[in-house]
Protein backbone atom coordinates (compact mmCIF):
# COMPACT_ATOMS: atom_id res chain seq x y z
CA UNK A 1 0.00 0.00 0.00
CA UNK A 2 1.26 3.54 -0.80
CA UNK A 3 1.60 5.98 1.65
CA UNK A 4 -1.27 8.29 0.08
CA UNK A 5 -3.68 5.18 -0.01
CA UNK A 6 -2.89 4.43 3.81
CA UNK A 7 -3.39 7.90 4.58
CA UNK A 8 -6.80 8.36 2.66
CA UNK A 9 -7.93 5.31 3.88
CA UNK A 10 -7.27 6.28 7.31
CA UNK A 11 -9.16 9.50 6.79
CA UNK A 12 -12.07 7.37 5.55
CA UNK A 13 -14.19 7.45 8.60
CA UNK A 14 -14.03 11.14 8.76
CA UNK A 15 -16.07 11.61 5.37
CA UNK A 16 -19.74 12.87 5.93
CA UNK A 17 -22.26 10.27 6.39
CA UNK A 18 -24.21 10.57 3.31
CA UNK A 19 -20.78 9.96 1.61
CA UNK A 20 -19.78 6.57 3.49
CA UNK A 21 -20.32 3.53 1.73
CA UNK A 22 -22.18 0.52 3.78
CA UNK A 23 -19.41 -1.63 5.22
CA UNK A 24 -20.19 -4.97 6.93
CA UNK A 25 -17.33 -5.53 9.59
CA UNK A 26 -16.53 -8.89 11.38
CA UNK A 27 -18.43 -8.92 14.63
CA UNK A 28 -15.71 -8.71 16.79
CA UNK A 29 -14.57 -5.12 16.69
CA UNK A 30 -15.27 -2.59 19.45
CA UNK A 31 -14.11 1.08 17.55
CA UNK A 32 -14.54 1.50 13.86
CA UNK A 33 -11.51 3.76 13.75
CA UNK A 34 -9.57 1.85 15.83
CA UNK A 35 -10.38 -1.41 12.95
CA UNK A 36 -9.81 0.90 10.06
CA UNK A 37 -5.69 1.66 11.82
CA UNK A 38 -4.80 -1.69 12.98
CA UNK A 39 -6.45 -3.52 10.08
CA UNK A 40 -4.65 -1.83 7.42
CA UNK A 41 -0.98 -2.39 9.44
CA UNK A 42 -2.22 -6.40 9.31
CA UNK A 43 -0.06 -7.83 6.33
CA UNK A 44 -1.06 -11.55 7.56
CA UNK A 45 -5.45 -10.67 6.93
CA UNK A 46 -5.46 -14.31 8.86
CA UNK A 47 -8.86 -13.79 9.52
CA UNK A 48 -9.55 -14.07 5.32
CA UNK A 49 -7.90 -17.56 5.72
CA UNK A 50 -9.74 -18.86 8.82
CA UNK A 51 -13.22 -18.17 7.49
CA UNK A 52 -14.87 -21.13 7.08
CA UNK A 53 -17.82 -19.41 5.18
CA UNK A 54 -15.58 -17.45 2.68
CA UNK A 55 -17.67 -14.51 3.57
CA UNK A 56 -14.65 -12.30 4.58
CA UNK A 57 -12.53 -10.51 2.30
CA UNK A 58 -10.42 -8.49 1.67
CA UNK A 59 -10.57 -4.48 0.19
CA UNK A 60 -8.81 -2.44 -1.65
CA UNK A 61 -8.43 0.59 0.98
CA UNK A 62 -6.39 -2.95 3.26
CA UNK A 63 -8.90 -3.94 4.98
CA UNK A 64 -11.02 -6.54 5.79
CA UNK A 65 -15.43 -6.76 4.98
CA UNK A 66 -18.13 -9.11 5.34
CA UNK A 67 -20.08 -10.24 1.93
CA UNK A 68 -22.87 -12.28 2.38
CA UNK A 69 -23.00 -13.56 -1.63
CA UNK A 70 -21.69 -16.86 -0.59
CA UNK A 71 -22.55 -17.45 2.65
CA UNK A 72 -23.43 -16.41 6.30
CA UNK A 73 -21.63 -16.19 9.52
CA UNK A 74 -21.77 -18.51 12.06
CA UNK A 75 -20.36 -16.52 14.85
CA UNK A 76 -17.70 -19.02 15.37
CA UNK A 77 -14.94 -16.72 16.71
CA UNK A 78 -12.47 -17.70 14.60
CA UNK A 79 -11.39 -14.90 12.86
CA UNK A 80 -11.22 -13.22 16.27
CA UNK A 81 -8.55 -16.07 17.20
CA UNK A 82 -6.66 -15.36 13.83
CA UNK A 83 -6.09 -11.87 14.51
CA UNK A 84 -2.57 -11.06 14.91
CA UNK A 85 -3.05 -6.97 15.32
CA UNK A 86 -6.52 -8.06 18.01
CA UNK A 87 -8.90 -5.56 16.59
CA UNK A 88 -10.60 -8.30 16.38
CA UNK A 89 -10.95 -9.83 19.80
CA UNK A 90 -13.41 -12.16 21.30
CA UNK A 91 -14.02 -9.64 23.86
CA UNK A 92 -16.09 -7.45 21.72
CA UNK A 93 -18.42 -9.93 20.08
CA UNK A 94 -21.69 -9.16 18.94
CA UNK A 95 -24.28 -8.97 16.66
CA UNK A 96 -23.46 -7.54 13.28
CA UNK A 97 -24.61 -4.26 13.02
CA UNK A 98 -27.08 -5.03 10.60
CA UNK A 99 -30.72 -4.63 10.16
CA UNK A 100 -32.81 -7.01 7.55
CA UNK A 101 -35.41 -6.76 5.26
CA UNK A 102 -38.19 -8.56 2.59
CA UNK A 103 -38.80 -6.50 -0.33
CA UNK A 104 -42.69 -7.16 -0.95
CA UNK A 105 -42.90 -6.87 -4.14
CA UNK A 106 -40.21 -9.25 -5.16
CA UNK A 107 -40.82 -11.94 -2.29
CA UNK A 108 -42.22 -14.86 -3.67
CA UNK A 109 -44.33 -15.57 -0.75
CA UNK A 110 -45.66 -11.88 -0.46
CA UNK A 111 -46.49 -12.37 -4.14
CA UNK A 112 -48.83 -16.30 -3.82
CA UNK A 113 -45.68 -18.36 -4.28
CA UNK A 114 -44.95 -21.42 -1.21
CA UNK A 115 -41.15 -20.30 -0.65
CA UNK A 116 -39.67 -21.04 2.40
CA UNK A 117 -35.78 -20.54 1.01
CA UNK A 118 -35.31 -17.21 3.86
CA UNK A 119 -36.26 -19.47 6.45
CA UNK A 120 -34.72 -22.89 6.21
CA UNK A 121 -31.23 -21.31 6.60
CA UNK A 122 -32.25 -19.20 9.75
CA UNK A 123 -30.87 -20.60 12.84
CA UNK A 124 -32.43 -17.74 15.08
CA UNK A 125 -35.44 -18.36 13.85
CA UNK A 126 -36.30 -14.56 13.48
CA UNK A 127 -38.03 -15.01 9.91
CA UNK A 128 -41.95 -16.14 10.68
CA UNK A 129 -44.72 -16.37 8.31
CA UNK A 130 -48.52 -15.58 8.60
CA UNK A 131 -49.53 -19.08 7.35
CA UNK A 132 -47.68 -20.16 4.46
CA UNK A 133 -47.03 -17.04 3.05
CA UNK A 134 -46.36 -13.31 4.01
CA UNK A 135 -42.56 -13.45 5.86
CA UNK A 136 -41.17 -10.90 8.21
CA UNK A 137 -37.87 -10.57 9.65
CA UNK A 138 -37.92 -9.78 13.80
CA UNK A 139 -35.07 -8.11 14.17
CA UNK A 140 -35.02 -8.32 17.66
CA UNK A 141 -34.02 -11.88 17.88
CA UNK A 142 -32.68 -11.97 14.01
CA UNK A 143 -28.43 -12.27 14.71
CA UNK A 144 -27.63 -10.37 11.63
CA UNK A 145 -25.68 -13.58 9.99
CA UNK A 146 -26.57 -12.81 6.91
CA UNK A 147 -27.94 -16.76 5.92
CA UNK A 148 -31.10 -15.54 4.57
CA UNK A 149 -29.20 -13.69 1.63
CA UNK A 150 -27.71 -15.60 -0.31
CA UNK A 151 -30.70 -17.96 -0.71
CA UNK A 152 -33.12 -16.38 -1.97
CA UNK A 153 -34.22 -16.66 -5.23
CA UNK A 154 -35.55 -13.55 -5.89
CA UNK A 155 -33.59 -11.43 -4.07
CA UNK A 156 -35.83 -9.79 -2.33
CA UNK A 157 -33.97 -9.71 1.26
CA UNK A 158 -31.82 -6.48 1.79
CA UNK A 159 -29.55 -5.27 4.17
CA UNK A 160 -29.12 -1.50 6.06
CA UNK A 161 -26.12 -0.96 8.30
CA UNK A 162 -27.63 0.38 11.96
Amino acid sequence: MKRRELFSSLASPFKKEEDREDIIRPPYFNDELDFIKSCVTCEDKGCITVCEENIIVAREDGTVELNFAQNGCTYCDECAVACKEGVLNIEYKKNINLKFSIDLLKCMSWNQTMCFSCKDPCMSDAIKFLGMFRPEINNDICTSCGFCVRVCPADAISMELI
